[in-house]
């Protein structure tokens, strides 16, 4: 079931970028074919081209702008020393302290600095023994970085608030699939499906990875036809990775206590496993609410009533191992509630209202929905 579920989750992150594939792929072809007209073997247009849209899709034009620069001053630093110097290991070395400098006295950033040195060591690679620098390579370069930027901000901007709901959306689908296999395992006490739910939440780690660079690549994002959208709700989503990785790594913690609690005790209590299934339903309308700000409400009143079953299991009386998972769950829920807005002080006193005027009773009344 871990095999197929890391095939599952490798296959949707191929069609997640299934369209950045065809446009970097359409961006190198045009490259090829638009220097092709130049001279016959126009290796570096379309690797420019790939460079160039992979550094600077959905950055500002100016970076991208930068990138291709950057693309261009190294190959023709990089042309100009083996035209003097040849080609060998001290002049590849050469080649790239001197690319990088010269981007740095043009005013580069870091990312253009690096693909300076990087297009200065694909010409000392691969210009063969006895070739003569060209200028044409150069001119690869530019050609390639215009059609990059032609094709990533121009033709097909990239939209930072699509992405972000695309990054949210496996985080979301992932995160709350181990809380419902969790869930499962503890009303059964079946410890396999309780090692199976605690691998899928580990697994979780590198779609929250993902998630975090797309909000850092948002932050920089510039584009005409969203520019105030973006204003608004990226720093929600920049809000809600911080407190959804929490809850990523608090559901390892509680999956990992299940199963410890299973394999000395059994099933659990029915109550603590509705507490747990229900932290999966929250995170399920925080995924919404990030695309839909106003169903806050939905994702609040799912984790508050995680929270009282949880608390109700604990006053009913239990064993270390339970009192243990509950401190997860409320834990777990506090999280989610920062992630749908609330600052710490408000998501603490919210769920201790809750909890107080549910009266232990396990049943939020109508004030805390």
């Amino acid at each position: 079931m871990t095999l197929r579920s890391g095939l599952a989750r490798r296959v949707r992150r191929v069609r997640g970028e299934l369209w950045s594939i065809l446009q970097t792929a359409l961006a190198a072809g045009a490259a090829w074919a638009l220097a092709s007209l130049i001279h016959p073997h126009p290796f570096f247009a379309p690797a420019a081209a790939v460079i160039a849209l992979g550094g600077a899709r959905g950055r500002r034009t100016r970076r991208a702008i930068e990138l291709t620069v950057g693309v261009a001053v190294g190959i023709a630093v990089a042309d100009l020393i083996v035209l003097a110097l040849g080609a060998n290991t001290l002049v590849l070395t050469l080649v790239v302290a001197l690319s990088m400098a010269g981007a740095l006295l043009l005013g580069a950033g870091g990312l253009m600095v690096s693909q300076a040195a990087i297009s200065a060591i694909l010409v000392v690679a691969t210009l063969q023994p006895g070739a003569s620098p060209s200028p044409g390579r150069f001119l690869d370069a530019l050609i390639g970085g215009c059609v990059a930027l032609l094709v990533g901000q121009v033709l097909f901007p990239r939209d930072p608030l699509r992405a972000l709901a695309r990054a949210a959306r496996p985080v979301v689908d992932d995160l709350a699939a181990a809380l419902g296999a969790t869930a499962a395992a503890m009303r059964s006490g079946d410890q396999e499906a309780a090692r199976a739910a605690l691998e899928s939440a580990r697994a979780t780690e590198g779609d929250v990875a993902a998630f975090f660079d797309t909000v850092a690549l948002a932050r920089e994002t510039f584009s005409l036809r969203a520019q105030a959208r973006t204003r608004e709700r990226v720093p929600a989503y920049a809000e809600a990775v911080q407190h959804v990785d929490y809850a990523v790594r608090n559901t390892r913690v509680l999956a990992r206590r299940a199963l410890n609690a299973i394999r000395l005790g059994g099933a659990a209590p029915p109550g603590l496993a509705d507490a747990v299934e229900l932290l999966g339903r929250a995170v399920r309308e925080l995924g919404s609410q990030l695309e839909d700000p106003g169903r806050d409400v939905a994702t609040r009143t799912l984790a508050l009533e995680a929270a009282i079953k949880a608390t109700a299991v604990a006053e009913a009386g239990a064993d270390l191992q339970v009192m243990v998972i509950v401190g997860q769950v409320r834990s777990t829920a506090i999280d989610l509630l920062r992630g749908s807005g609330m600052d710490g002080d408000e998501a603490r006193g919210a769920l201790d209202a809750a909890v107080a005027r549910a009266g232990g009773s396990g049943q939020p009344d109508s004030a805390s929905r």
